[in-house]
């Protein structure tokens, strides 16, 4: 076998005519596509894949080329969140490979966890051989059907000549319009088949192409330019309301340097965080269920919400109609037409790439020496981010969580990669941790998948090698696949994984103690006789350690940040710290809670109504 990587002129490939196996060929596809990452568990039905990827490394080893990183993780899940960071901290396409059966099927919850983040995956399973599809034969499972519903498109390949094709077009489809997960069904006979590569060529899609083609053929005109604008003249209290589709895009430059131009705050969705300087004087940080509450007010206090690659999700509009509900005009920003008025009707819209339509429109704004004067709006946001500021017990004898990812951020300045697991820690560490660009925050938006943490840090680690990379999970979540962290010392990652432990099911706890009178079924996990340090060490940690003392905190957190190998750092936290602000669910910002320790305007203890008298 001869694999090398992709000529990137014009010429045909140089191993055109040659004959190679379907496996040979996948191997072959990935290289010339550049990816240099797999992750992967191996199987019956995937072993001649696998045996093609050793040999393609042994040879270019041999040769003096780059070879191909396989990682093999605790199980399938963990490679698919794998490949999840590692898409989410560079912008490629992340690459896993699976056997058939449990293989697949442990695939499922990454796989509709990528479309719903909108995240480029391709997933390659083997499947048993054509022959035996449909015969309950040895780990044969309906990829197809179940995959279906959850990825953004799924491929089985029962004619070998339209493996390459496929190939080629699921890569494409993966990171083309609104990015997604593509899975591809190998059958074993196909990985063993034997023709000549071609060396180029995609599938016929033109339903698919014409609708992509059609988004990307759409330009920001002088006349939509003008019609922006006009609306932008009219407004005095104009946001910004971006999200994860700014970072997809890769748009995040384009909006700063708009938002800076024209002087527009930014608020953020969960997995906008980066997309814009949370630092920056016009950044209000994040929004939604868990969102500062200044960030909330001052949706409510805009007439002009612009909104950027978002969609109006529950956890940010839990009641639409109650949304933005001073604003007078929504603007909206999207590649993907079924979004435009799918939960909050536009006034105006864009469909295509945001890049271009934002550069558009900063060009056009400063040709025409378009400025506005919001001064009043900035004083009064700035009066909100002063007043209704996060905040929490400070003087408790237990640790707070927030006071262990305050003490983190001063040291990280808001550059390093934050991964997280799901639940109480997730929504701190978005509230505590500064982002001062994109692809640093990890996390699963919309699925909410617990577990998801451990496996996307060592993704993104492999993705960003020079960069710090932190892990902050609870200690329910981090159990979902804790067997990754063998993986982290497997490859001598130099990962810091924190487990902020409250002994629970927090978030759960949480609205228990809110919402079913404290009643804690199944979420109190006191009892639980997991030692989390002591499976660190089993697995090759050689700095684990446990924090449960205030006093120590400083000192502990600077010496595990600092620490140049794999870091394990397991703290003990307030059992009935809550994350607040919070809103309840299906409820408008005006139901928002703060807690104790953050000012409310509408419950009375700080009588500050968002009348026409206050916003001028």
């Amino acid at each position: 076998m001869t694999i090398q990587r992709q000529n990137k002129t014009n010429k045909p490939h140089p191993l055109t005519g040659v004959e190679m196996s379907g496996a040979e060929m996948i191997v072959q596809i990935l290289a010339d596509q550049g990816v240099d990452t797999i992750f992967g568990y191996s199987g019956g039905a995937i072993l001649p894949t696998f045996d093609a990827v050793f040999r393609y490394n042994e040879e270019n080893t041999t040769n003096g080329e780059d070879p191909i990183s396989f990682i093999v993780p605790a199980n399938e899940q963990g490679a698919c969140f794998m490949a999840s960071g590692y898409a989410r901290a560079t912008g490629k396409v992340g690459a896993v490979i699976v056997t058939s059966g449990p293989g697949a099927t442990n695939c499922v919850t990454p796989v509709r966890d990528c479309i719903a983040d909108s995240i480029p995956m391709l997933v390659i399973c083997g499947q048993v051989p054509t022959s035996s599809i449909g015969t309950d034969a040895f780990q044969e499972a309906p990829v197809n059907s179940v995959m279906g519903s959850v990825a953004k498109h799924v491929f089985l390949i029962t004619d070998p000549e339209r493996l390459e094709m496929t190939m080629r077009s699921a890569i494409e489809i993966a990171q083309s319009g609104r990015p997604g997960p593509v899975v591809i069904d190998v059958p074993k006979d196909v990985q063993n088949w034997v023709g000549p590569y071609r060396g180029d060529g995609i599938l016929p899609i033109p339903g698919y192409n014409n609708r992509v083609q059609a988004s990307y053929n759409n330009t920001m005109t002088d006349e939509m330019c003008g019609e922006f604008f006009d609306l932008l003249d009219k407004s005095e209290r104009p946001l910004i309301y971006a999200g994860g589709g700014v970072i997809n895009a890769n748009a995040a430059e384009a909006m700063r340097s708009f938002a800076l131009t024209f002087k527009i705050p930014v608020v953020t969705t969960l997995m906008g965080l980066g997309s814009f300087d949370t630092k920056h004087p016009l950044a209000l940080h994040m929004l939604g269920m868990h969102g500062t509450a200044y960030a909330n007010y001052a949706v409510d206090d805009c007439d002009l919400l612009i909104a950027l690659g978002s969609r109006f999700d529950d956890r940010v509009a839990g009641d639409p109609s109650k949304f933005a509900r001073n604003a007078k005009k929504i603007l909206h920003f999207d590649i993907d037409p079924s979004e435009i008025n799918k939960v909050k009707n536009s006034d105006w819209h864009y469909v295509g790439l945001m890049e271009p339509a934002l550069e558009a429109l900063t060009s056009y704004g400063s040709q025409k020496e378009i400025k506005k004067d919001f001064g009043n709006w900035h004083d009064h946001l700035k009066k909100l981010k002063d007043r209704y500021a996060l905040n929490y017990d400070r003087n408790s004898k237990l640790i707070q969580p927030n006071y262990i990812i305050e003490t983190i951020n001063k040291i990280t300045k808001g550059q390093a990669i934050i991964s997280t697991g799901v639940g109480q820690h997730q929504m701190w560490a978005a509230q505590y941790f500064d982002f001062c660009q994109p692809r640093l925050w990890m996390t699963s938006g919309s699925m909410g998948t617990m577990g998801f943490g451990l496996p996307a840090a060592i993704g993104a680690q492999f993705g960003q090698p020079q960069k710090l990379v932190i892990d902050v999970d609870g200690d329910a979540s981090i159990r979902m696949n804790l067997g990754e962290l063998e993986t982290v010392t497997t490859y001598e990652l130099p990962i810091k994984v924190l487990v902020l432990n409250n002994y629970g099911d927090g978030m759960v706890m949480q609205w228990q103690r809110l919402f079913f009178k404290g009643r804690l079924s199944a979420s109190d996990k006191s009892l639980r006789k997991k030692n989390f340090v002591a499976s660190a060490k089993a697995d090759g940690f050689k700095y684990a350690k446990r924090l449960d003392k205030k006093q120590d905190v400083p000192g502990v957190l600077k010496e595990f940040i600092s620490y140049e190998g794999p870091a394990f750092l397991e703290v003990i936290i307030d059992p009935e710290a809550g994350v607040y602000p919070m809103v309840p669910p299906g409820m408008s910002y005006k139901d928002m809670l703060t807690g104790d320790h953050i000012p409310n305007r509408y419950d009375g203890r700080e009588a500050v109504k968002p009348d026409e008298s206050e916003l001028f």
